[in-house]
């Protein structure tokens, strides 16, 4: 279980800080929203948690299979929706791999990044597409 305090700071801006570690984080509405956009927006954060949590089970499964995936990019892109309210409407991923694997190692590679549990908790209406790269460096 982890445990986030969140504190509403000024100027539509947070910090949060993760009670285990410390590690603080600080978000901003965009600059689109009325807010500074100095730091990632929530809904920002919403799509780097997807990228980051593909690469982590990607990373597991790559320790598992004993190969190296280091290097390996994931450029994800947010698009919002207006309607019926505002929210994430789309987010693309495109996951490069500087290395080439056989047939069978893809998959199991690719199966895991769908196994995210960032990807499992997408809402519904969100569409999704992941693309995959290989043999190509970012």
């Amino acid at each position: 279980m982890a445990e986030i305090d969140i504190w509403y700071e000024k100027d539509l801006s947070t910090r949060a800080v993760h009670s285990e570690n410390k590690a603080e984080l600080l978000t901003d509405a965009p600059k689109e929203a009325g807010g500074p956009g100095r730091v990632f927006s929530p809904t920002d954060l919403f799509a780097a948690s997807l990228g980051s949590c593909i690469l982590t089970l990607m990373g597991l499964a790559a320790k598992r299979l004993n190969i190296a995936i280091q290097g390996t990019h994931a450029k994800v892109i947010k698009e919002m929706a207006t309607a019926p309210t505002r929210s994430i409407g789309k987010l693309s991923v495109l996951i490069s791999c500087p290395n080439d694997f056989p047939e069978e190692v893809k998959a199991k590679l690719i199966r895991a990044a769908e196994t995210c549990p960032v990807h499992q908790s997408l809402h519904p209406d969100i569409i999704l597409n992941i693309a995959f790269r290989w043999g190509t460096a970012v």
